[in-house]
């Protein structure tokens, strides 16, 4: 058995060359052995750090449009001008992007932009006057219309798909009333335009 004079005296004496070797060696070995476990740690959190921006930012859906209430802008717009507005029923699968009431070169407009199921455009354009100056401008010179009849109204069609420089009136629409003029146009198909079409038209006094 050892004793604890013995322990004491192996304790004071001077540590060997080999001793101070083995020392030194498992010193290394565990600060090894520490900075492999921290470097496996910070490549996880890395890693996971990248799952999540993938998940937050790259595979989230895009977020939907902010949808206007045009029906209830279009009953403040009545109200202020005192003539009737046009506001149609439109698929649910459509939504509105813009509904205002302003003003251009003195006349009064009315406007709603529809974004269609299929996200193309419309818009409706409703002008208080019968001025055909303020049509030119409002279809930027349009030229020659085609007359077409929908959902028993009058229309004059502009189709100017394939020309330059119309931006978002590539095709229209226009009939009027009494005390307006209404455009339809945009980038959509021919189903969704006539679709709004027979939309306004119910919204139109009926003909004499």
């Amino acid at each position: 058995m050892t004793s604890m004079t013995d322990a004491n005296s192996a304790a004071d004496r001077p540590e060997t060359p080999e001793e101070k070797a083995d020392r030194v060696a498992e010193a290394r070995r565990k600060r090894r052995a520490n900075q492999t476990t921290r470097n496996l740690i910070g490549s996880l959190v890395a890693s996971l750090g990248i799952v999540l921006f993938l998940v937050l930012v790259v595979v989230r859906p895009d977020p939907a449009p902010l949808a206007i209430d045009y029906v209830a802008a279009a009953a403040e717009a009545q109200a202020s001008l005192g003539t009737a507005v046009i506001a149609p029923v439109v698929p649910p699968t459509w939504s509105a992007n813009r509904a205002e009431l302003a003003g251009s070169g003195g006349v009064d407009e009315w406007t709603i932009g529809f974004i269609t199921a299929d996200r193309t455009f419309l818009g409706l354009l409703q002008g208080f006057t019968d001025e055909q100056s303020w049509l030119r401008d409002a279809l930027r010179d349009p030229g020659e219309g085609e007359g077409v009849r929908i959902a028993e109204v009058d229309w004059q069609l502009y189709d100017r798909r394939g020309v330059d420089g119309v931006g978002l009136r590539e095709i229209a629409l226009v009939t009027s009333t009494a005390e307006s003029t209404i455009v339809l146009y945009g980038t959509a198909s021919d189903a969704d335009l006539e679709l709004l079409a027979t939309a306004v038209a119910a919204e139109l006094p009926a003909a004499d």
